[in-house]
């Protein structure tokens, strides 16, 4: 009775007393997954090798050794970050602040995507106009912006016309511009939200459903309709999907599995370059497996994703060491600030790509080209680090000052 009375401000006729809520603890937050970002930045690392065209060390990135390559990886761990910040704002927040946060993340990529467009396309003229080659215009998918820049900007601004190498960005764009309702859904009826993405992957592939691109007869060379199920996939793991997992990536049957799967795939894909192999595959089992389409996501490549990341979940646990490492500090800093470094990386391709079509294209320039870039990328990524830090250091000052 007297907390009672203390609670409504009197106690015997007695006021001022101080009410003193219960208070909540907040629950400490799980330790960051490093693994995240470390494999996130090497898909950022693989990804810019692959842009640029005839580069020897595209014989050592991801897509020559199986089906899927680096934007399996980039998209899965982006739908499994996203899931792991926003889905703890939506369980703390609610609905409607998750859903303004994922489209201010939305927004954010959209605002990037233009300008990149704009920047890339400034540097692919520049360098088609100095060098008096507009065939570097028409090979990066900017000749149609030369012709007819309005209606261009317009179509790119509507996310239908992307120049070369820049298709995951929209991709993105979209998935997180979708993400709100993912979400709400992921925290209510996971499997079943989980199971419409499949199902809604399954009828576009069925179907041939895919954003139409510009001019009008192309396509999205990333079918959001497709690779969605990816990103939902990711999502639904962050969400809780993983425990259930837990029991198949612990299972050794399942590892033995997956690695057969993996080597079966390597020969396959060696068979597409190497003599000695052709053939390998025969008639009957090629015209079950083939084409394996990136665009719409082919089950194949799924299934190789998904036995490549239960081989790595098997083997590389969340506290391993080396994560900690001073040799895994680069590719983690990239995989913080995948954005910036994928815009970056774009940048860096087409400037790989012309030092090698016009100064030199001897094996050590190739080598330079390529470790250079990566090491552009490795400082931008601390720099934007270093500025992170000395922001949040700067927070409390700066809320005192007033600015």
């Amino acid at each position: 009775m007297a907390e009672a009375r203390r609670a409504r401000g009197g106690d015997g006729g007695r006021t001022g007393t101080v009410v003193r809520l219960p208070i909540r603890p907040r629950t400490a937050p799980a330790p960051r997954d490093l693994r995240l970002d470390f494999f996130r930045g090497l898909a950022l690392w693989l990804i810019y090798l692959d842009h640029v065209p005839g580069n020897v060390l595209n014989l050592a990135t991801l897509r020559n050794f199986g089906f899927s390559d680096a934007a399996e990886i980039f998209v899965f761990i982006s739908g499994y970050t996203a899931a792991l910040v926003y889905g703890r704002v939506m369980r703390e927040r609610g609905v409607i602040i998750a859903s303004a946060r994922v489209l201010k993340r939305a927004w954010t990529l959209y605002v990037a995507f233009i300008f990149l467009f704009v920047v890339y396309l400034a540097q692919i003229a520049y360098v088609a106009q100095r060098l008096k080659n507009p065939l570097y215009a028409e090979e990066m998918n900017v000749l149609r912006f030369l012709d007819e820049p309005d209606v261009t900007l317009i179509q790119a601004l509507l996310l239908r016309f992307k120049p070369a190498n820049t298709d995951i960005l929209p991709l993105y764009i979209v998935l997180m511009a979708a993400f709100p309702l993912v979400l709400w859904g992921l925290t209510r009826r996971p499997n079943l939200t989980l199971v419409l993405s499949a199902a809604l992957y399954t009828m576009a592939r069925l179907m041939g459903w895919n954003f139409a691109g510009w001019p009008a007869e192309h396509m999205w060379v990333f079918n959001p309709l497709a690779w969605q199920l990816l990103f939902v996939f990711g999502a639904w793991c962050a969400m809780g999907g993983l425990e259930h997992l837990e029991p198949i990536v612990r299972s050794r049957a399942a590892v033995v599995a997956a690695c057969a799967f993996l080597t079966a795939s390597l020969f396959v894909v060696l068979s597409w370059s190497v003599p000695a192999l052709e053939g390998l595959v025969p008639d009957s089992v090629a015209e079950i497996i083939y084409p394996i389409s990136k665009t719409d996501l082919a089950l194949l490549r799924f299934a190789h994703f998904l036995a490549l990341a239960l081989v790595v979940a098997h083997f590389v646990p969340m506290d391993w060491s080396f994560l900690r490492s001073k040799l895994a500090k680069p590719l983690i800093l990239c995989g913080q600030h995948s954005l910036e470094i994928f815009c970056l990386g774009v940048f860096l391709s087409f400037g790989a790509q012309i030092v090698l079509a016009e100064i030199s294209g001897r094996l050590l320039t190739h080598v330079l080209v390529s470790v250079a870039g990566i090491i552009a990328m490795v400082a931008f990524a601390a720099l934007m680090s270093w500025y992170q830090e000395n922001e949040k250091r700067r927070g409390p000052d700066r809320a005192a000052g007033g600015t």
